[in-house]
């Protein structure tokens, strides 16, 4: 069992050990459906403290064969798949924290070469009889693949935290999208990339360095957007159990909306459970003061904006055009996009009729936005 290479299952140990955890394990049986498939490469994108990391976790886990993972996963709903075992514990799983990496590096090209040093040290723990080339590290997979026959699972958490921190450095930017294209891309060893961060993919016209991914975010996670958040049901059981008021529950956290399912933000509804108060638990995780920076550009009358959505009105919204980063801000349109992704609001398809029904039509250039709920609501009070 190695850190990067294997990692095993400690981890979403602790997520089981926990006082309250939500079982989301169905979600890997629709990553097992894609498993060596062209849609086995996928991007999800949700807010922070919605349950990124402990699914990565989840996922290693899993899919690694640095454990024996059967037992964890027995009681769990998993366990009544038909491919359950099938993919246990079969695969060879890279699990990498990018955040972690950059923190501890000054530059992209630093960052990289860190991941590389502490993946060949590990490789070459792991299989003391290759003579691996140090110079070409993609080699290291390819070589192994082609020996085992066991291919890889990438667990990448963090991926977006190049655009977050370097948010205008557009060669920082680039060098990244290129690694992980060459790492990733058309590789026959990869049997799994898993991606996970705030912001979807960042675009960057001509250059389609990751568009071999798919993608699952806060305005469109068909058919897995019930793993985005709680549901509506799995916070009425936990209600229940902790004979807290599912109505009150209901005013504070719910209103966030994918794809038509109510969902509820799971960092605040632990902490209501646990400590046996309503208060604003996942705002107190971030800093107004980002928020604030965003509403002051004032593009296309943006504050007054604002002020209708805390008054509790819709806004329609147009997020065809949003870069998927935090810098490229060109209207009002774009500001709200990234509030949606940052959590700070949600949407829903507007309604059309199309001939004598009224219907929602899932078009990203035509939403409503609104403030999830009322956890959300003050801290755009704060704001203004």
């Amino acid at each position: 069992m190695g850190i990067y290479l294997n990692p095993g299952n400690v981890d979403f140990q602790i997520a089981l050990n926990s006082k309250i955890y939500v079982d989301k394990t169905e979600l890997i049986a629709y990553l097992n459906s894609l498993m060596m498939t062209e849609q086995r490469f996928i991007c999800v994108s949700r807010p922070r403290r919605f349950g990124k990391s402990m699914a990565a976790n989840m996922l290693a886990a899993y899919y690694s064969r640095g454990c024996d993972s059967e037992e964890m996963f027995t009681n769990l709903k998993i366990s009544g798949k038909t491919d359950f075992k099938k993919h246990m514990n079969q695969y060879n799983v890279i699990r990498l924290n990018m955040q972690d990496f950059l923190s501890k590096t000054g530059t992209v090209s630093e960052m990289t070469v860190r991941i590389e040093k502490k993946i060949l040290r590990e490789f070459k723990r792991e299989y003391k009889e290759y003579d691996f080339d140090e110079e070409d590290f993609n080699s290291l997979f390819e070589e192994v693949f082609a020996e085992t026959g066991i291919p890889f699972v990438f667990v990448i958490d963090e991926w977006d935290c190049v655009f977050r921190s370097y948010k205008e450095d557009k060669e920082a930017q680039e060098q990244y999208l290129d690694y992980l294209r060459g790492l990733l891309k058309d590789k026959s060893y990869v049997a799994l990339a898993y991606m996970t961060g705030i912001l979807p993919i960042k675009k960057y016209g001509q250059h389609s360095a990751l568009n071999m991914f798919y993608e699952y975010s806060m305005m469109n996670a068909v058919p897995i957007e019930e793993f985005t958040g709680f549901t509506e049901a799995e916070v009425e059981t936990l209600c229940r159990q902790y004979s807290v008021s599912f109505d009150e529950m209901k005013k504070w956290y719910d209103g966030y909306t994918v794809n038509g399912l109510s969902l509820y933000n799971p960092r605040s509804v632990v902490e209501a459970l646990l400590r046996g108060n309503f208060d604003s638990y996942w705002t107190k995780t971030e800093t107004y003061e980002a928020l604030k920076i965003y509403i002051q550009m004032n593009l296309d009358d943006l504050k007054e904006k604002v002020e209708r959505l805390i008054a509790g009105e819709k806004i329609s919204v147009n997020a065809m055009k949003y870069q998927n980063d935090m810098s490229t801000f060109e209207s009002a349109d774009d500001v709200l996009t990234l509030l949606v992704h940052l959590g700070y609001l949600t949407t829903e398809p507007k309604k059309e009729m199309i001939g004598d029904s009224e219907c929602r039509v899932n078009d990203l250039s035509s939403l409503n936005c609104m403030i999830p709920n009322g956890e959300v609501r003050q801290e755009f009070i704060n704001c203004l």
